[in-house]
């Protein structure tokens, strides 16, 4: 999966198992779900999950890695996959934008995924099967990336791996759950909160000034395709600058988490916070105890720097 700040990937097995220590869990609610990570871990240890995101790359690694289905797509993603490896590249609106007006990617490997994504979009395909191949192009860009991490800047000079040739590879995907299909929303998330419903919400709020579109714009202007203007030496796209976010400022953190809170339809919460966020752990436990007991548990991790 893609290199992601606030990614959950040491912590999703610990995040499996609080849900697993819950009574009769089935269907599980993601209200911020990112790279996908929890979701695809919490729907191979058999739940249901509904996964939502507000923007349009993260909802797609949503329906890649949560709601479709090996069963139904891996044979097609099979071929598809090599039948765009063999595409010679071409270079188009990527190629001007991300490896030449900024150098986030090798010029060889931009024209290469021009091609990839024009051909993706002359296919018409259903949006489950879609979306496994914009997920497979995104990761095999982010593994030819030449940043280091984020995509607010790019490498002065380029990074060994941008000189390798891109290669898409089938995502790996998951069985049907056992507690049955998975579903991806693209909603703001008081929205989804009031209307998924399971027995536990997951929640991932951001918890800093720095909003996941600017920090992943490039792989919002892949999925949507609507080749956008853009501004500043990191060629971000315009929307950057209107789409905000209250999750992201001090002043309005708190009573839009506390909002969501109150919408969600589900009897149990778990929230993944960071002791460095915006709302402190005290204020964190008041605003949860509102609901009932509530448990913290505190784990050492990485500072990105």
């Amino acid at each position: 999966m893609i290199k992601y700040l606030g990614s959950k990937r040491l912590l999703a097995p610990a995040i499996v198992e609080a849900v697993r220590a819950l009574p009769g869990v089935r269907a599980v609610v993601d209200l911020f779900s990112g790279t996908a990570r929890v979701g695809h871990a919490l729907k191979a240890a058999g739940y249901r999950v509904l996964a939502n995101d507000h923007n349009a790359y993260a909802a797609t690694l949503a329906r890649c890695y949560v709601q479709a289905d090996a069963d139904d797509h891996a044979r097609d993603a099979e071929r598809l996959v090599a039948e765009l490896n063999a595409l010679p590249g071409r270079p188009g609106y990527f190629t001007e934008t991300f490896c030449e007006r900024s150098r986030f990617f090798h010029p060889d490997n931009g024209a290469r995924v021009d091609a990839m994504r024009e051909a993706i979009a002359a296919k018409s395909l259903p949006p489950e099967l879609e979306a496994v191949l914009l997920v497979s192009l995104m990761e095999a860009a982010d593994r030819v990336d030449s940043t280091t991490g984020v995509q607010m800047a790019y490498l002065k000079q380029w990074a060994r791996r941008a000189h390798k040739p891109i290669t898409l590879r089938v995502p790996a995907l998951l069985p049907r759950a056992t507690h049955g299909k998975g579903e991806a929303h693209c909603l703001d998330a008081l929205d989804a909160a009031g209307l998924l419903e399971g027995d536990v919400a997951y929640l991932d709020p951001p918890y800093n000034q720095h909003a996941y579109l600017g920090n992943y714009h490039v792989w919002e202007s892949l999925v949507r395709w609507d080749k956008p203007a853009v501004y500043g030496v990191a060629c971000k796209r315009e929307d950057v600058r209107t789409r905000r976010s209250a999750f992201n400022t001090r002043a309005g953190c708190g009573a839009a988490l506390g909002a969501v809170v109150q919408a969600l339809r589900a009897p149990s919460v778990l929230v993944s916070y960071s002791d460095e966020g915006y709302i402190d752990r005290a204020a964190m436990e008041a605003m949860l105890g509102a609901l009932g007991p509530v448990r913290t548990a505190a784990t050492d991790y990485k500072r990105y720097v």
